[in-house]
């Protein structure tokens, strides 16, 4: 494929993304109205992200692996299909009442999405030489920054004419990425022997399942008695031993949903490991308006748009990421985007009378998970696996980046809340995830050099 082909497979990657980035950038807009509309009260309310982010990370394994049986062509056009049904039956639940309706789309929304990423970074390793993946993976990645600017200005213009626009917008852009995809991307199967790996996974579904519902019903407010609920200790519990019998039961399947076996690879290892910890720092992300509220003293509407710098420094580092990593390897990308996020996470514990220093440290944020999220890690999984375990690994990136975001969603409110209305459960929070960069930092240090990792790169 010459560099015209490269270009065309990749706008058409870029739009399947950026609808289902746009997806969760505006939503948020919606919710107020939403829940006018139904009555919801705050503990419903959640589940709206709660069933999207479930059924995503459920999806995203089982896609990745589907791809390999059927063709990425084929079940990248099912994703996108999935995440347009379900952003219809969203719409159509407008007037209805029907509360069930609009999660039932969310839902099937969750599921298109979990496959719409990992697919698109394997169809990259298919079909992009190794020395241009870094660059095309970093464009990818720079379309959840971008979604991030532009999400709340379409929001903004489409809330007046009802909120069931926002989702409706999908329709078009998926009919649109359905007949580009179905004449340019790839559709060579790579799983020809053995069966679907259907124990692996419903043992992860399972697993992935109970974590999600454990952490969500966890309460902040009264840690002690909540963590003695059996909704939590139970869920957690079982969720443990799913995933010890999933290595079983993984290390026997002949072609595995969720291949522990790569664990072995120390590069994979310490690339999970890393993608975890940046799951982690992108959640924090979501408490910094609520810290500026309550560190700056500014009104709540004022505080959401101090996120603009750091989604601002995403949108143009990842790009600048992927190059770099073409440049200079995976390794000094990562462990840069380490410290700067690091340096951020601890600056900004320290701004609370200082608008310009929290611009100034959010912004490094911003900038150290461009180099974390997307192009860096993704790169290590394409060099480190064969077109066999090529979409799984990316599914597994995506695992881990999942599970760490919903650990610091339950560890930062459980922290936030013992200290009250408060900015220093914040402060305490981003001080230890400043912590955790700088330890994996060290971890880092085990990754490949630049030399190494070309000369062991796979096609």
């Amino acid at each position: 494929m010459d560099d015209k082909g490269h270009n065309r497979v990749l706008i058409v990657l870029f739009v399947g993304v950026l609808m289902a980035a746009l997806d969760i950038a505006i939503i948020g807009p919606a919710l107020p109205a939403i829940q006018a509309e139904f009555g919801l009260g705050p503990r419903q309310l959640p589940w709206i992200f709660t069933i999207y982010v479930l059924l995503q990370m459920v999806s995203t394994p089982l896609m990745a692996k589907l791809s390999d049986f059927f063709g990425r062509r084929a079940i990248y056009l099912l994703d996108v299909a999935l995440f347009a049904a379900g952003s219809l039956v969203v719409a159509l639940s407008h007037g209805t009442g029907l509360w069930v309706m609009l999660l039932a789309g969310r839902a099937i929304q969750g599921v298109g999405a979990g496959g719409i990423f990992p697919i698109a970074s394997a169809v990259i390793g298919d079909t992009f030489p190794a020395e241009k993946r870094g660059r095309a993976l970093g464009l990818i990645g720079a379309v959840f920054g971008l979604a991030f600017i532009v999400g709340p200005l379409i929001g903004g213009l489409l809330l007046g004419i009802g909120w069931q626009w926002l989702f409706l917008l999908n329709l078009p852009l998926a009919a649109g990425v359905m007949v580009a995809g179905w004449r340019l991307l790839p559709h060579a199967k790579v799983a020809t022997d053995g069966p679907f790996d259907v124990a692996g996974m419903l043992t992860l579904g399972v697993a992935l399942a109970t974590l999600t519902y454990g952490l969500n019903e966890f309460d902040p407010n009264d840690a002690l008695v909540s963590i003695g609920s059996p909704a939590v200790w139970l869920s957690l519990a079982i969720s443990v031993v799913a995933l010890t019998l999933l290595v079983v039961v993984e290390l026997r399947a002949q072609n595995p949903v969720f291949p522990v076996r790569l664990l072995g690879n120390r590069q994979l290892a310490v690339a999970f490991a890393i993608t975890a910890g940046a799951g982690l720092g992108e959640a924090s992300t979501v408490f910094l308006p609520l810290l500026a509220v309550l560190s700056l003293g500014i009104t709540t509407s004022a505080a959401s748009y101090l996120l603009l710098p750091l989604v601002a420094a995403m949108a143009v580092g990842s790009p600048l990421a992927g190059r770099l990593v073409d440049q200079l390897g995976s390794r000094t990308v990562i462990l840069a985007g380490l410290l700067i996020m690091g340096a951020g996470m601890v600056g900004i514990s320290q701004a609370s009378n200082s608008m310009a220093l929290f611009i100034t440290f959010s912004t490094l944020i911003g900038l150290g998970l461009s180099g974390l999220l997307g192009a860096p890690v993704r790169y290590i999984t394409l060099n480190e696996t064969s077109a066999t375990d090529r979409s799984a690994a990316q599914g597994m990136v995506t695992t881990f980046t999942a599970i760490g975001q919903i650990f610091a969603a339950a560890l930062i409110g459980s922290l936030a809340a013992s200290f009250g209305d408060s900015a220093h459960g914040y402060d305490l929070s981003f001080i230890g995830i400043g912590v955790v960069a700088a330890v994996l930092v060290v971890v880092g240090l085990l990754l490949k050099s630049r030399a190494v990792e070309q000369s062991t790169r796979t096609s």
